[in-house]
């Protein structure tokens, strides 16, 4: 429970501060968001998981105290603030006191914004999960041949990059022509971040200059994947920010309630990653590949057509229960074949 810790006591504020804001109710609905982000994130936290691994320690601590602030503010009240000011070309301030005054129509408003949303996370998140199948350093496979025959896609150079834009392009022609220019930007902003950002981390993995010391290599290479792993949380929380709106309208109920979720997601990864869950069951990370490339795929086609969340979140939460139990036999396999 130690790990957890963290995020009962800021459970505990938040619900505290729905209450104090709008009485039981408030507090109620703030928990039902927290619930909900939690079961639709488990994909998230597996693939964090990965990444936190290869971090420092400093760093994971960071991702648990930096990292909370950047995805309850900033991910999930001041980014979708700024999104809507850009969608609908007003100020900042004027969108601040529509949220707080008006919320039903800064909902519309960031409902109207979902195609770039939606755009953007699709591709950025289909990277993550090419990243995973055309990884020829893999050497575990969940679907056998398939798997192999998938990772030798890899060699081909930018095959990932090629596929993220044949995939906008399509969803570009099939979307309605008032769309069209938001998912464009939106799809390229995501294939652009995604280049830069493992680009990066790929530098400082590979840097070899005498003059700068390993420990700086290493702040820099944890920064790196800080960042990475933000964007990620923005991919994932941008969808439920929306979604959040048809439980509540108010804001502020909902930035808590998203941030108790969020809040557990990071605590989860950090266990995850403390008990040596993915060397355990050598399959979950596959899973939680697979489901994130299928969510990114149901991003990109709910701009045209609506897709329940809850069909999204079944279908990670399937993913990722047949990677467990694929898991266990493997290890049962393993230890009861003869050496």
């Amino acid at each position: 429970m130690r790990h957890f810790q963290l995020s009962l006591y800021f459970t505990l504020i938040c619900l505290i501060a729905a209450f104090l804001f709008g009485g039981v109710q408030a507090a109620i609905l703030a928990l039902i968001l927290g619930i909900l982000e939690v079961s639709l994130s488990f994909d998230n936290a597996i693939v964090n998981a990965s990444v936190l691994k290869k971090m420092s320690p400093l760093w994971q601590q960071r991702f648990l105290t930096w990292g909370i602030v950047i995805a309850v503010f900033g991910m999930r009240l001041v980014f979708p603030v700024l999104i809507v000011a850009f969608a609908a070309e007003i100020s900042l301030m004027q969108v601040i006191e529509m949220a707080l005054t008006d919320s039903d129509r800064y909902a519309q408003h960031l409902h109207d914004a979902h195609p770039f949303i939606a755009a953007f996370g699709g591709t950025f998140l289909l990277l993550v999960a090419f990243s995973f199948l055309f990884d020829e350093a893999r050497d575990i496979y969940w679907l056998g041949r398939i798997e192999q025959k998938i990772q030798k896609l890899g060699k081909i150079d930018a095959i990932a990059t090629t596929l993220a834009l044949l995939l906008l392009l399509i969803t570009y022609r099939v979307v309605p022509t008032l769309h069209q220019q938001d998912v464009l930007i939106g799809g390229i902003s995501g294939i652009f971040l995604y280049g830069l950002v493992s680009s990066l981390d790929s530098f400082f993995e590979s840097e070899a200059d005498d003059q700068e010391s390993t420990a700086d290599l290493i702040k820099k290479g944890g920064a790196i994947s800080f960042i990475y792993l933000e964007i990620l949380d923005a991919s994932f929380s941008f969808d439920g920010v929306i979604g959040a709106f048809a439980i509540t309208r108010n804001i502020v109920i909902i930035m808590l309630g998203l941030g108790i979720g969020a809040m557990f997601v990071r605590s989860l990864t950090v266990y995850l990653v403390n008990r040596g869950t993915l060397d355990e069951y050598v399959f979950l990370e596959h899973g939680a590949h697979y489901a994130i490339g299928i969510l990114a795929v149901i991003m990109l086609v709910s701009i045209h057509t609506h897709i329940p969340e809850v069909f999204t979140g079944l279908i990670g939460a399937v993913l990722i229960v047949l990677s467990v139990f694929s898991s266990i036999r493997h290890k049962n396999a393993i230890s009861t074949s003869p050496h």
